[in-house]
């Protein structure tokens, strides 16, 4: 098989570059390991808990020990399905704060600040927002996009009592914290169009498959193959033995933080003494391949609720079948909805110039896993900080291109992310505690009111934060000549001709809020770079807090 274009992954990024090469008239071939992503498991956005945990719709991978949470084994989601991640995440809509690409852009990612990236939001945005009910930012909001962005209904009292309890607290409330003013609380937003997930196929890969240019082909990349310092294709298994997928022009990676690396490396091109340890001849010798690995740690805030006014009456056999057919029947109801339907974005301490603390509330006290916390009705707040300092590494186990990788994050490896996730306890129950929540407040769950000093919390916070999953930066964008970047500007693999990356791995530093909107933009955008075309810039400025560096509120 040949075609113009080789892409391996069709998850969040890989489906949108598909979309654009194919509509401008090349031909694209997509390589994708997993399967199908018919089923309610999928579709329906209130059983969001149930994919990622799923063997057929997820990788499967785990951290190694994390040294410093007491040797605890994390699960590390990552999509096994057309959509990828997108059609297993909790659908939360969040482009970042304008602050973040500055800061790319100053790292060496010249051509990715907010004036440039701006217009790719804008351009795969059908953003569903009223402005003349004060919903948002119409000129910095797209319309007509491949990718809906919607709200829910926010009907149940919890989910206005916490925007109403953090205005009562001092912050400001945001009427769109996707555009100009992220800082504050409001309306969460959502990859969900009419009652259904809107993940990446959805938006993208399906049209490009029925545009007639993309064809969808399903096996491991098993390697780039590369000759005379130029990607030529890639081989595949599809259960028949390896076989070439040829590439015109070029080969794009698109295959997630975690299998964009490994499959680098397994292709000769990443750190040359690592490489030699498993018997691969490097090709290109780049040591930051696999390394500069992020992510967003979040704890769970839980109170007990006084009334019964929370999602746990459905947390039964009966009530599961309720809400399922009536999704199934009505593409309405509890089903329908996320149930992330309001969030804030806050500053930690005085000093800190735009927000480094994400809220996502939702009125029931349960996990990402599905297990209910004890004591029946209650609610919780998922929080924590956006921007840690600690750094892991993605590395080979062995060059069996079917054998997972290793993954270590290092997480909370630096000083500064206890003190930011003692902040994180502290300034949530102040939230709760206001009048607010007054009628619901029962008691603390967890972390539990008896947990105060700074050595209680971090024996807390050792043992139950958990992944946002939320991983990036192991291919990090960069100058040409840093030794430490694996693409340039253009996403070209530095060292390698006609092979580029375009997914969450090239993030040089992981963006405030969870990181679909980022990934999807990136697929736009480097199939612009692609195809030799540009956006002009948009120069809008976003909200600061006037008091950011003597107020923490």
């Amino acid at each position: 098989m040949i075609a113009d274009y080789v892409i391996v992954g069709a998850g969040s990024a890989g489906s949108a570059i598909a979309f654009r090469l194919s509509e401008a008239g090349k031909s694209v071939i997509v390589v994708e390991y997993g399967g199908s992503d018919f089923g309610p498991f999928i579709n329906m956005p209130g059983a969001l808990s149930y994919p990622m945990n799923m063997g057929i719709y997820d990788w499967g991978f785990q951290t190694e020990p994390e040294p410093h949470l007491g040797g605890r084994v994390l699960a590390t989601p990552r999509g096994k399905v057309i959509g990828g991640s997108s059609s297993i995440n909790g659908m939360v809509y969040v482009r970042g704060h304008a602050r973040d690409y500055d800061t790319w852009a100053a790292m060496g990612a010249t051509g990715w600040s907010h004036a440039d990236v701006l217009p790719y939001f804008r351009r795969m945005e059908d953003w569903h927002g009223d402005a003349r009910e004060g919903e948002g930012d119409p000129d910095w909001r797209g319309r007509g996009g491949p990718l809906h962005v919607t709200r829910g209904p926010r009907d149940n009292p919890l989910t206005r009592a916490f925007v109403e309890a953090g205005r009562e607290a001092g912050y400001p409330v945001t009427q769109d914290y996707n555009g100009a003013r992220q800082e504050g609380f409001g309306a969460m937003e959502a990859t969900i169009w009419k009652g259904r997930r809107w993940s990446a196929a959805s938006a993208y890969l399906k049209p490009a498959l029925r545009g007639g240019n993309c064809t969808l082909v399903r096996g491991l990349a098993r390697r780039v193959v590369i000759r005379d310092g130029r990607a030529r294709g890639v081989e595949i298994d599809r259960g028949r033995g390896p076989e070439v997928i040829e590439a015109r022009a070029e080969v794009v990676i698109a295959a997630s933080t975690i299998n964009s690396p490994r499959l680098l490396m397994l292709s000769g091109i990443g750190p040359a003494a690592h490489l030699a340890e498993h018997g691969i001849t490097p090709l290109a010798d780049r040591p930051g391949v696999g390394q500069n690995l992020q992510d967003h740690l979040e704890m769970y805030i839980q109170m007990q609720s006084k009334l019964p006014v929370t999602l746990h009456r459905y947390w039964n056999l009966i009530g599961k079948a309720f809400v399922g057919a009536q999704w199934l029947f009505t593409r309405r109801g509890v089903g329908a909805s996320n149930q992330f339907e309001s969030c804030a974005f806050i500053r930690s301490r005085a000093g800190v110039d735009y927000p480094d603390i994400q809220y996502h509330f939702i009125p029931i006290a349960v996990r990402y896993d599905g297990k209910a916390a004890a004591g029946g009705h209650g609610f919780q707040a998922h929080v924590g900080p956006m921007r840690s300092p600690s750094r892991g590494a993605v590395t080979l186990r062995s060059a069996d291109p079917r054998d997972r990788p290793r993954i270590l994050f290092n997480y909370m490896s630096h000083p500064d992310d206890w003190r930011d996730f003692r902040a994180c306890i502290r300034l949530t129950r102040e939230i709760f505690a206001q009048p607010a929540f007054a009628p619901y407040a029962g008691r603390e769950i967890q972390p539990g009111a008896g947990l105060v000093t700074d050595d209680e919390l971090d024996g807390f916070i050792r043992d139950h934060v958990e992944s946002a999953y939320h991983p990036c930066g192991t291919c990090r964008m960069g100058a040409a000549d840093d030794p430490r970047a694996v693409v340039d500007p253009e996403c070209r693999v530095i060292g390698v001709e006609g092979l580029r990356v375009a997914d969450s791995s090239i993030f040089p530093q992981v963006t405030n809020g969870n990181l679909n909107a980022p990934s999807i933009m990136t697929g736009e955008k480097a199939a612009d770079h692609i195809l030799g075309r540009r956006l002009p810039p948009a120069n809008l400025e976003p909200w600061q807090n006037p008091a950011w560096a003597t107020s923490q509120r």
